[in-house]
C-alpha cells in the first residue's frame, strides 16, 4: 500500500463535501478523463461512478465503486481501470486543531489484475507521485467551497 498525506486550508466537511460530489471526481482523481454517469445514492456504500480513464481518443469506459463509508472521516473505494487492473483506495479527512485545516491521507494499491503483477516498488513509483497530485486537486477543490477558507 502507498499512502500520501497533504494538508488543506479548509475543514474537513469542505473536502468531504467535494469527495460526496460523485461529478467532482474527474476534477481531482488524476488519469480520469470525463464522468459518464453517478448513481444518484452517491456516496453510500455500492453506489458507482461510470468514468472514461486514458487520453482522447484513447479512452476506457469503466467505474469506481464505494465500498466503505464513515460520515464525517473516510470513503473507501474499489477503483477500475482496465486492463491494468483495479485498486483499493481509502481516503481519511481528520481536523488540524492547530490551525481549522484538515490533513487529507490516500492509501491505495493494486488489489485486482495485471497491475498486482508489477513489482511493489514499481507500483509505488507511480501511485505516488500520482497520488499526490491527486490530493493537490481534491484539496485546491475543497479550499474553493469552503466558506470562510483560511488565508494562505
Amino acid at each position: 500500500m502507498v499512502t500520501v498525506m497533504r494538508a488543506a486550508r479548509c475543514a474537513p466537511e469542505a473536502v468531504l463535501d467535494v469527495l460526496a460530489d460523485g461529478w467532482s471526481y474527474s476534477s481531482w482523481v488524476v488519469g480520469t478523463a470525463r464522468i459518464r454517469a453517478v448513481d444518484p445514492t452517491w456516496p453510500e456504500p455500492g453506489a458507482r461512478i461510470l468514468h472514461s480513464v486514458g487520453l482522447w481518443p484513447g479512452l476506457l469506459d469503466d467505474e469506481t465503486v464505494i465500498r466503505a463509508l464513515v460520515p464525517g472521516r473516510s470513503i473507501e473505494l474499489q477503483a477500475r481501470g482496465w486492463p491494468a487492473g483495479e485498486a483499493r483506495v481509502l481516503i481519511e479527512v481528520e481536523p488540524l486543531p492547530s490551525d481549522g485545516g484538515s490533513r487529507i491521507r490516500i492509501t491505495e494499491d493494486a488489489n485486482r489484475g495485471p497491475g498486482k503483477l508489477v513489482p511493489r516498488s514499481v507500483r509505488s513509483a507511480v501511485i505516488g507521485p500520482r497520488n499526490t497530485e491527486t490530493l493537490r486537486r481534491l484539496a485546491f477543490l475543497a479550499e474553493r467551497r469552503a466558506p470562510g477558507q483560511l488565508a494562505r
